[in-house]
């Protein structure tokens, strides 16, 4: 399975969905591409195997990716203060992979219905989810 996670910023989200993918022993070895690299370290220094950064990657990962990984964000141009491109977003959108979004409520996207959880509570869910499809 190809996992794609995709954060920026300053990588909170992808090194904490690192870590605990890891610390579950689950049999995957996810890519992680940040939107700069100050994200692409963080998440390298959790414990990902392979990364790379900006807009190409993201391009490129999404075409053969089985999961996609990141917050809501990703799927919106111009969010996470603009480091998603509008590529990026189509690729995202576009890509057959299953999403798995973690709806953090920012970037002016309010997931309507979904009650507000700390990142790490997010995590937890995420990676239970990665856990049922594996």
């Amino acid at each position: 399975m190809k996992l794609v996670i995709i954060d920026g910023q300053g990588g909170r989200l992808g090194s904490l969905l690192v870590e605990a993918i890891k610390k579950e022993a689950l049999p995957v070895e996810p890519l992680v591409i940040g939107t700069n690299a100050i994200a692409t370290a963080a998440m390298l220094k959790a414990g990902a195997n392979q990364g790379a950064t900006g807009e190409n990657p993201v391009l490129v990962a999404c075409r053969d990716a089985d999961v996609i990984v990141g917050s809501l964000g990703i799927l919106s141009a111009d969010s996470l203060l603009g480091e998603i491109t509008p590529k990026m977003a189509v690729a995202v959108g576009q890509s057959k992979a299953l999403k798995l979004l973690l709806p953090l409520n920012r970037c002016n996207n309010r997931v309507i219905g979904v009650k507000d959880a700390t990142m790490s509570e997010l995590v937890k869910e995420t990676v239970g989810q990665l856990k049922t499809l594996l």
